[in-house]
């Protein structure tokens, strides 16, 4: 689906959609429980889909209704389970280790790039906790054995999505195992949120430190209860309207927790930091990945240089966002340069209009048409059904708040 988006500020109120990462982990913490759970305020979407479909294969019965997820937990685990992981990294990476906790024989798969996506900490340390893969690497592979207790050790610096799968896995186990950083972690608030999810769930994780490096310690032999919660507001989905008002447009945004531990909360202080003269910034994204797209949009209109750095992992999202943000961005007329680990945005006026490649990429589907209210000419979207990721209202929630578009 192409979308031809007319210049226009937007006004209203949105309803920012649920937060994407405490529904998978909320979603998986109750298939997990022996009972029903019941899970409010979900967005629906492509990547919460595939989480739900993965835990139903793994034993799991799981009933969606205009939000609210009612999920009765898995009493007899699968033997064996051929699960389908669509687009999602967090579900491959959360999934592998419940399946091997389960003790399930899990054949998993997935498209575009997830099966160049890394899991090799998980290759690397299962075997010896009584759990093997065939093929090594890439999609589809199967692991067969049940996972065992003990000492893990992982580097920080590739995803906090290998923290949370273990996270999810180990409190199933019969002893205690420890969780060892190796290299600090990046994205650590999505850790913080699996254990506040846990939480919940009657899971107690607790976390100290060794030289400098957060230690996981985990009691075995724990059960997952069952609750009834509600998921709180995305702040990652939110930042496009908050840099929207930032230039220009006036957007209440609700469905948001203040005092929320979301990393991508940031947008805020980054904003403020612009102040009203629009003073450039310096971000540091190994914490907050997800907000590098519409960063790109906000350092383009700051006065002088804006920067993003530490943004390596970047280049193995749904795209290589460094690259196809700046090709994007550029494509309007932005002065954005990508590096291997960094974005450098030059201040412009206004975009000028023309053609955005998504790469197939949610996120800058979102940044351009947050761009094209600042454009002098329409901008036009390609792939602009990408969305359906992780926020598939938001063309919706677009129009509603003012924005002009039609679909080509």
């Amino acid at each position: 689906m192409d979308v031809k988006i007319y210049p226009s500020k937007l006004i209203g109120t949105v309803n920012a959609p649920s937060s994407k990462s405490y529904s998978h982990r909320m979603i998986i913490a109750a298939a997990l429980a022996e009972g029903i759970s019941e899970i409010s305020n979900v967005t629906d979407s492509d990547d919460i889909t595939v989480t739900s479909g993965a835990m139903e294969a793994l034993g799991a019965k799981i009933l969606s209704d205009g939000g609210t997820y009612t999920v009765k937990g898995i009493s007899s685990p699968a033997q064996s389970a051929d699960i389908d992981c669509g687009e999602s990294g967090s579900t491959l990476r959360f999934i592998i280790p419940v399946a091997a906790a389960l003790g399930t024989t899990a054949t998993l798969s997935g498209r575009a790039k997830l099966p160049q996506r890394p899991i090799t900490p998980y290759t690397r340390e299962f075997p010896s906790k009584g759990v093997t893969f065939e093929p090594q690497s890439g999609l589809p592979i199967t692991l067969t054995g049940k996972l065992r207790a003990g000492e893990y050790n992982l580097e920080g610096d590739v995803s906090s999505q290998f923290i949370t799968g273990l996270l999810l896995a180990l409190p199933m186990c019969e002893e205690d195992s420890v969780i060892k950083l190796t290299s600090p972690l990046q994205s650590k608030p999505y850790a913080d949120m699996t254990i506040a999810a846990l939480k919940s769930f009657g899971i107690d994780i607790r976390e100290t430190s060794m030289n400098g490096l957060p230690l996981y310690l985990i009691k075995g032999g724990q059960k997952y209860k069952p609750c009834r919660t509600a998921v709180e507001g995305d702040y990652s989905q939110a930042a496009f309207f908050y840099t929207a008002n930032a230039l220009g447009s006036e957007i209440r945004i609700t469905n948001l927790v203040p005092d929320s531990v979301q990393g991508d909360k940031a947008i805020i202080d980054i904003i403020n930091s612009c102040g009203k003269e629009m003073n450039p910034f310096t971000a540091d994204v190994g914490d907050i990945p997800d907000l590098v797209p519409i960063l790109a949009v906000l350092g383009s209109f700051t006065k002088g240089t804006s920067k993003i750095v530490n943004a390596a992992r970047l280049k193995i999202k749904e795209s290589d966002r460094l690259t196809c943000v700046a090709n994007a961005l550029n494509a309007i007329g932005g002065k954005v340069t990508a590096g291997d680990d960094f974005l450098t945005m030059e201040h412009i006026d206004s975009f000028r209009g023309g053609e955005v490649d998504s790469c197939k990429d949610h996120r800058i589907v979102m940044a351009a048409a947050i761009a094209a209210t600042m454009s002098d000419a329409p901008v036009i979207i390609h792939g602009a059904e990408n969305v359906n990721k992780s926020y598939p209202r938001f063309f919706d929630d677009y129009k509603a708040l003012g924005g002009q578009f039609e679909i080509i």
